[in-house]
């Protein structure tokens, strides 16, 4: 891969001043594609998966653009999440913090309107938003489109897979016909096709080719982590497996000098490389490396490039990469020469759907593991201090030790057990607070996949969710009348497809003349069913529950299961581990107006 840096782009010596304070070294693929299009002012499709560094892609050329003098609306972002919402925000922020005067703002559905109509009053230049929540302001007025000259549409096939294709044609079709259209989305299914065809002007197509790559015999594990706990599952990792070598890559500069940091203060001899160290620092780092003086070696990817050290024995992927090339080689530093490797890498909430992408495309297998517990941890470390202190008694004449023990027995205080269990503590250290989730696993990869691709289940492209059986009597998947019309779902919902066929929602029972529906088991395996106190006689619909639950959690409307809706009340299937988060933000949340009440179902 040809690496191309930021200063080669001609961006504005501001962004590149903050884009350097991130520690970002060279652009991604998609990065160095789009943003010299987008600069020419011509409107893009990228196709490109979360996390490659979109939002850099098209966050950089859209600064370029404003006016920060102005201080009306000039670009809008349209996420399907509210928490890709404010992450696209903040980036934004960041990029643009030596821009005097601009301002960023996410409005979201979940958060009071009445204090972002406050922050929409002030004057703001970039609006990050979810459609139903945009289109909210819209009709308030309290958003005006009037000086928008960019709209971008990011991970568009998740906006369409929410249900927003509808609310996305009436956000664009809103907007001003002199404007720059940039649409990103991991895949191009027809209806996202029909945007671009519809709402773009002869559109460049920005795609990173994907070459053929060959995965070395490396053993493959990663953990679902917090980003707080990091440090520590590594620590725990590095004394349970006790490599002689290893490797931990990170995205940036300043994430290298951190964890370099943190690894030194808890007492393992590490070092770090990144691209702003002169030649000569290289050096001095590699040549401790490879004769082992130092035992972990933490780079950037950009910096590890032609790394060849023949013993390394694991590699951890502390930040998931940014592009799946970059996976399969920072894995390939281990298992050289016919040795044995492990890889560990560590997810924080949504990179995990970024990791089930990099196993689908790299055509390998990645073993979703528990985090060792401090139990664990304890019994590897006495069995190495014990192996230590037989070596000594081996080797040592200890004569003079004992004596002095035997002393301190006399005394008739403590006994020899004591006094060994009480050294043995001394040697072990401080343990810290355990983090590990009581031996459950992860989410298998394979699994995600499952509820999360793009499947062909009987020929229906809402196929992900499963199916519903064939409807009776002229009814549609929701029990209702075909010559209903309605598609008033609050703006946060699913398109209401009439087909009577089949249902992204994953419902598997049969339709009855009442407009109920049976479900035929009581959730699928990894799945808890929980109980919400509206149904069908509030006029709610399932793209309502559906909406509210991704928009106010914030986890991927692909994972959500069956959604089976009755006169007064509603069953949902979320994944187990989700459970909690969903309960927790849906606590007092509202759907059309009216409150929620959410519980296990018994």
């Amino acid at each position: 891969m040809e690496t191309i840096r930021f200063e080669d782009l001609e961006i504005d010596s501001r962004i590149l001043r903050a884009v350097t304070e991130m520690g970002f070294e060279a652009a991604t693929p998609i990065q160095a594609q789009a943003i010299p299009v987008q600069m020419e002012g011509r409107d893009i499709v990228g196709q490109a998966q979360t996390g490659t560094g979109k939002t850099a892609a098209f966050g950089i050329p859209l600064l370029q653009k404003v006016d920060p003098k102005e201080k009306k609306l000039q670009a809008m972002i349209l996420c399907p999440t509210r928490e890709l919402a404010i992450q696209v925000a903040e980036e934004l922020r960041r990029l643009a913090k030596y821009m005097h005067g601009v301002k960023v703002v996410p409005v979201y559905g979940g958060q009071d309107i009445t204090r972002q109509i406050r922050s929409l009053k002030d004057g703001v230049q970039i609006v990050v938003g979810t459609p139903g929540r945009v289109m909210d302001h819209m009709r308030r007025k309290t958003i005006r489109c009037d000086c928008i000259h960019t709209a971008i549409l990011d991970e568009a096939d998740e906006m369409l897979d929410m249900g927003f294709l509808e609310d996305m044609e009436t956000i664009l079709g809103e907007l001003p016909e002199e404007r720059q259209t940039l649409m990103f989305s991991a895949t191009m299914p027809m209806e996202i096709q029909r945007i671009a065809a519809n709402f773009q002007r002869d559109p460049v197509m920005v795609k990173v080719v994907k070459k053929e790559l060959t995965v070395p015999e490396v053993t493959q594990y990663y953990y679902e982590v917090r980003r707080d706990t990091k440090v520590e599952v590594m620590c725990r990792l590095l004394d349970m497996y006790s490599p002689k070598l290893s490797m931990a890559f990170c995205n940036t500069k300043k994430q290298v000098e951190d964890l370099v940091g943190e690894l030194q203060g808890r007492g393992y001899f590490a070092d770090g490389l990144h691209g702003d160290m002169k030649q000569m620092q290289r050096d001095q780092v590699m040549n401790r490396f490879r004769t082992g003086k130092t035992e972990v070696l933490v780079a950037t990817d950009v910096a590890a490039r032609g790394i060849d050290v023949g013993n390394v024995e694991a590699v951890f992927n502390y930040d998931i990469p940014q592009d799946d090339e970059y996976y399969v080689h920072r894995i390939g530093r281990t298992a050289r020469a016919g040795h044995a490797g492990i890889a560990f890498s560590f997810a924080v909430g949504r990179e995990v759907y970024k990791l089930r992408d990099i196993q689908r495309y790299c055509k390998t297998k990645i073993i979703p593991q528990p985090i060792p517990s401090l139990n664990d941890i304890t019994a590897i470390k006495v069995d190495k201090i014990m192996e230590q202190a037989e070596e000594l008694i081996r080797d040592t004449d200890l004569s003079d030790m004992i004596d002095m023990v035997e002393r301190k027995l006399l005394e008739g205080e403590y006994t020899s057990m004591d006094i060994a269990a009480a050294l043995l503590k001394m040697s072990m250290g401080e343990e810290n607070e355990d983090i590990s989730d009581s031996g459950i696993l992860p989410r298998s990869l394979d699994d995600l996949d499952r509820r999360g691709s793009r499947g062909d289940r009987g020929g229906d492209r809402y196929g992900r969710y499963g199916r519903y059986s064939e409807g009776r009597g002229n009814r549609d998947r929701y029990g209702e009348s075909r010559g209903r019309s309605d598609r008033d779902y609050g703006r946060d919902s699913w398109d209401d497809r009439r087909d009577g066929r089949g249902s992204r929602y994953g419902n598997r029972g049969d339709s009855y003349g009442d407009g109920r529906y049976e479900h035929r088991r009581e959730g699928a395996d990894g799945m808890v069913r929980l109980f919400i106190n509206i149904g069908k006689d509030q006029n709610v619909k399932p793209g309502d529950i559906l909406g509210a639950i991704a928009g106010e959690s914030g986890i991927s409307g692909r994972v959500v299961g069956s959604i089976d809706m009755f006169d007064a009340y509603t069953f949902v299937d979320v994944p187990q581990e989700s459970a909690r988060l969903v309960m927790k933000a849906m606590k007092n949340a509202k759907i059309k107006g009216k409150s929620v009440r959410m519980e296990v179902a018994h």
